[in-house]
């Protein structure tokens, strides 16, 4: 934890006794100065502050220090400090300890003490297998991740929260489950429910509650994720769209281990054996003649070298890992003689 979260987590939880401070204060810093000016003794003498200090304390108990005099102010103050001071022990307890049960069960109190020490946070309205991912590839980036859950058994919330991962469990449609995940000092929100329509409402209040949120909504209606872009200021995705070219290409060939569309553009990425044709050629030559950006090479004995400079000699063993359109790949291929598909990525 960060000396910022530190200090922002702890003005967050003294907010929480904010009444049972300011009485306090009240007792021991107010109210002795008060008898500092205003009592005098049997004998006509004033009093420091000390002296006024200890009487107000055990005053608390019922058990006065100061004579009785016959001064009306300090009558009254005899009298309501022992049920105010009674009030402010019970106030500060009630919530030093509603406070500790909800550290330990997790609890709704507890999580909004979480989120308003985090700046710059991602918030994930979801904790279904997409959430979960989701969540893992932010902590992997070390970005500090919120989720919102609303159900308790929901099958990763134990699993995230025993990776300290701050789970709400709250409804995300109300409007007053987002202002309990601090979002005017969040980076980012992920709407990754499985209800479109639910998406779309968290997305429309976090954007009320702070206009320069990034919102990311997962739906599954494709139409519905062009309206989004088009006018919403928001980035969506179609998991359904996003996954499609992995399927189909998958199918066609099992070599390809990603695929994803830059535009109207289908690109893949396979891992190449370098045979007696590729052996030809540095990577440089590989890139102009048949479009594939060499992302990663592994030489037998060495580490892979990711991205590897344009002059380096492709020789017999390497394993390359290439990127390219489709099209190029079936050329790329065709060229090296591999142009069939094996029955699965571990023949051939």
């Amino acid at each position: 934890m960060t000396l910022e979260f530190r200090l922002r987590y702890a003005y967050a939880v003294l907010r929480r006794f904010r009444i049972t401070i300011a009485f306090l204060l009240l007792l021991f810093i107010g109210l002795p100065l008060v008898y500092v000016g205003v009592y005098r003794t049997p004998a006509g003498e004033p009093i420091d502050y000390g002296r006024a200090v200890h009487h107000i304390y055990f005053l608390l108990f019922g058990q006065p220090s100061l004579d009785y005099v016959s001064i009306p102010l300090i009558e009254v103050l005899n009298i309501i400090i022992p049920p105010l001071g009674i009030a402010t022990v019970v106030d500060g307890g009630v919530r030093f300890g509603y406070l500790f049960f909800a550290k330990h069960k997790a609890e709704r109190e507890w999580i909004e003490v979480i989120a308003e020490a985090m700046k710059g946070h991602v918030v994930v309205c979801g904790a279904g297998r997409v959430g979960y991912r989701v969540a893992l590839q932010l902590l992997e980036l070390k970005k500090p991740v919120m989720i919102i859950e609303h159900r308790a058994d929901a099958h990763f919330v134990s699993t995230l929260r025993d990776m300290n991962v701050p789970v709400l469990i709250d409804d995300i449609r109300n409007p007053l489950a987002l202002k309990r995940l601090n979002l005017q000092e969040a980076d980012a929100i992920i709407c990754a429910t499985n209800d479109d329509l639910a998406n779309l409402n968290v997305a429309l209040d976090a954007r009320k509650a702070n206009p320069a949120l990034r919102i990311v909504l997962r739906l599954f209606d494709d139409d519905l994720v062009e309206r989004v872009k088009e006018n919403f200021r928001a980035e969506a995705h179609s998991t359904s769209a996003l996954s499609a070219p992995a399927f189909a290409l998958t199918a066609l060939d099992p070599r390809i281990l990603h695929s994803f569309h830059v535009g109207p553009h289908l690109m893949v990425v396979s891992k190449f054996d370098a045979k007696e044709k590729l052996s030809t050629l540095t990577v440089s030559e590989l890139r102009d003649k048949f479009g594939g950006l060499t992302l990663g090479l592994k030489r037998a004995g060495t580490e892979e070298q990711l991205h590897p400079p344009g002059q380096t000699k492709i020789t017999g063993g390497d394993c390359l890992t290439v990127q390219c359109r489709y099209d190029e790949y079936r050329a790329l291929r065709e060229f090296t003689g591999e142009l069939a598909p094996p029955l699965s990525a571990h023949h051939g």
